[in-house]
């Protein structure tokens, strides 16, 4: 079969498999970006604020372990930079003289962080780069010495041998003594991650669904989303959280000229969110190849931001 694109050609493929999956990154368009900004200022969404009360405070204490005075700041998945300004802010008002580079997927979410930040710090050079910072990060090569920033638990995205193979990754395109900040949502009670991802707006179920929309809408897709459900799901044991879509009837879905058969509760998965304690993430990281791990946790110790040194 001849695919019109990258998106009908892993949609298809995904749901031919045996556990039908999507993958995640195709839940960011103009709407999924929208829901999850939503989702991101919910109360039982604890991550970013988290995040944020670590930027706030430490971000002092995370420069000590980098020990330059001038240099580039690159962030993988930037987003609109409402978090990250606090820490650039704070670099540039400690005599730091940087350059952000801000790196995404999506051109309307990096117009929205440039305007932020640069509303937030008029003087300070903005870099953007749009594109799969899969395909962007040799643009970054040459870049030294650089800081690069991959917040937002976004990690936890990739199970856990996939994200040793991520870190192996990004420390290809790091120079000896640059630094990789990495945001990573600790192992904590079971019902805080839960709730966490199956909040009582449903808010999270509409970002899960919008994916079909999104099938419907570029490939002549015909799911019909009423025909299917949101279901989060966390392994405390892996520390694992998963989120499917789960199929309410047997149905026949079309995309294109394709049809896709599903079973009555038949699952399709579309999201994994892996938690990690400090000692996971020590062993992840040496396992990378990176030689010295500082943490820096927020005050319920939910959250941290681990300082990896190529």
């Amino acid at each position: 079969m001849e695919y019109r694109n990258e998106f009908e050609k892993d949609v298809i493929q995904g749901l031919r498999q045996p556990q039908k999956s999507l993958s995640s990154k195709y839940l960011y368009d103009e709407k999924g970006d929208s829901l999850f900004q939503q989702i991101m200022n919910l109360e039982e969404y604890y991550l970013p604020e988290c995040e944020l009360e670590i930027l706030r405070n430490q971000t002092l204490e995370i420069a000590k372990t980098f020990p330059f005075e001038r240099f580039d700041v690159v962030e993988l998945g930037a987003g609109d930079g409402s978090k990250t300004l606090h820490f650039l802010k704070q670099l540039v008002e400690a005599g730091k003289e940087i350059t952000y580079y801000p790196m995404d997927i999506s051109e309307k979410v990096l117009e929205t962080n440039q305007r932020l930040v640069s509303q937030a710090i008029p003087n300070l050079p903005i870099c953007p780069v749009h594109g799969d910072y899969f395909k962007t990060l040799e643009s970054i090569k040459r870049l030294h010495p650089k800081m690069m920033l991959f917040m937002g638990s976004n990690i936890g995205n990739y199970p856990n041998s996939t994200a040793v193979n991520f870190l192996k990754l990004v420390g290809g395109y790091m120079q000896p003594n640059d630094l990789l900040l990495v945001g990573i949502d600790l192992r904590k009670n079971p019902n805080t991650i839960v709730n966490a991802y199956n909040d009582n707006k449903g808010i999270t179920r509409e970002f899960n669904l919008n994916l079909l929309k999104r099938i419907n809408r570029e490939l002549n897709g015909t799911f019909q989303l009423s025909d299917f459900d949101h279901y989060p799901y966390y392994d405390p044991i892996a520390g694992i959280m998963y989120s499917y879509l789960v199929s309410l009837k047997h149905q026949s879905v079309k995309i294109g000229p394709e049809t896709i058969q599903f079973r009555k509760h038949e699952l399709l998965h579309t999201e994994v969110s892996q938690k990690y304690s400090l000692e996971e993430i020590e062993a992840m990281s040496k396992q990378a190849g990176f030689r010295q791990v500082d943490h820096f946790l927020d005050s319920k110790e939910h959250f941290t931001i681990s300082a990896l040194k190529k």
